[in-house]
């Protein structure tokens, strides 16, 4: 079967497929309590000819296929889950869950997998096995590690695996492909000050903790500016301080909230280092202590460069060159696939939505035209990465 005739099929899913993907967006479940979207996943999995495998790493899903002789095999990874946001796009088929809304786009991820799970099985047009991955859980960053622990590649072996997701303020349809580093890290810091409580008119009878907490946020900013080798990058970002309940009372203890972002594992273990360091120095030059919570939630999403330009050149050669974007320049968001990237090669990339509103605004909506998009890569990719004799 020529490409051309797969893209014709896939169009000819279009009306059926854009149903679906409206069902999900109306249905929307937050992370870890995808049941109703995973059950409706696997029913048209098994309906296409899959072997379907439920409840991977919790409601995940792994649906395989093997066609011809071929030793290899390949993983293609689409996440499930939707966020704690009130919808306001005022859509027909807008969410009816209130304050749960598919504001990042995981309901077409999932739909443009299911559009090339379709076509891949009507034509089996590759040598070897498919692994498609439902996954759930990943705004909460939790769930393709849920899933590599409850033996993701040891059960369903993957040679590459693969993702994407897409992107507003990309023309709608084209491809964005990074060699390496992508997205960042985000690491999570919780830092609680010690001092000593008192009335707000005698302050020498105290160690005000507001005082030390105010100089840790200020000197935690030289370690971007100061610690961090210039062509190299790092965000550390104060979200939140909590200390005090009246306005005349110097409190007993202030806590401190950070998110840290950043590209690569060794700066990643400077600034932690760093953190800690410069935290337990400012607390004991006012007398006071301090203890620090350091969370590494989720590892940077590191493509492997091989891969990528692998499938920038499938891209390239499938939608034209006129549909590709190549960008060094990784964003300072996470993705939790990045796990998924440290135990198997394979790449992640960015499929433009155009100018819709941002992931995880109220006003999101995923453009069901890249479901087509989409799911014609998804099949070019899968027959050149197993290619038939």
């Amino acid at each position: 079967m020529t490409e051309k005739t797969i893209e014709n099929l896939i169009l000819s899913y279009l009306p059926e497929m854009t149903a679906f993907r409206h069902t999900v967006h109306e249905n929307p479940e937050l992370s870890g309590k995808e049941t109703a979207t995973s059950a409706r996943v696997g029913e048209l999995l098994e309906q296409y000819g899959y072997k379907v495998t439920r409840h991977v790493g919790g409601n995940g899903i792994v649906a395989s296929l093997k066609n011809g002789n071929g030793r290899k095999s390949i993983g293609i990874r689409a996440d499930m889950d939707a966020l704690p946001i009130r919808e306001e796009t005022n859509l027909e088929y807008a969410s009816k869950n209130e304050g749960v809304m598919h504001a990042c786009g995981h309901d077409g991820h999932t739909t443009t997998l299911l559009t090339a799970a379709r076509a891949l099985a009507e034509t089996r047009n590759f040598d070897g096995t498919v692994h498609l991955i439902f996954q759930p859980a990943e705004e909460i960053g939790a769930g393709a590690m849920a899933m590599i622990k409850d033996g993701l590649f040891e059960r369903f072996p993957c040679d590459a695996v693969y993702g994407l997701h897409n992107w507003p303020g990309l023309e709608q349809g084209k491809i964005q492909f990074t060699k390496n580093a992508m997205m960042a890290s985000v690491d999570s810091v919780t830092i609680v000050v010690y001092g000593k409580g008192g009335h707000g008119a005698r302050p020498e009878t105290a160690i005000d903790p507001i005082i030390v907490a105010s100089s840790i946020v200020m000197a935690l900013q030289t370690i971007v500016s100061r610690n961090i080798p210039p062509l190299q990058s790092a965000i550390i970002s104060t979200g939140s301080i909590h200390g005090g309940e009246a306005f005349n009372i110097i409190p007993d203890s202030v806590t401190i909230s950070l998110t840290v972002r950043s590209f690569s594992a060794d700066i990643q273990n400077l600034v932690e280092d760093r953190i800690k360091k410069i935290v337990e120095a400012q607390a004991q030059s006012f007398g006071a202590r301090a203890s620090v919570q350091y969370d590494r939630l989720v590892p940077a999403l590191v493509n492997h460069s091989e891969y990528s330009d692998f499938a920038l050149d499938v891209a390239k050669q499938r939608l034209g060159a006129d549909k590709i974007v190549q960008n060094e320049i990784p964003t300072t968001v996470s993705e939790d696939f990045a796990f998924m990237l440290q135990a198997r090669p394979g790449a992640f990339f960015f499929l433009g939505n155009g100018n819709s509103a941002s992931l995880h605004s109220p006003h999101y909506n995923f453009d069901d035209r890249n479901l087509v998009d989409g799911a014609i890569f998804w099949c070019a990719l899968v027959a050149a990465v197993l290619k038939q004799n």
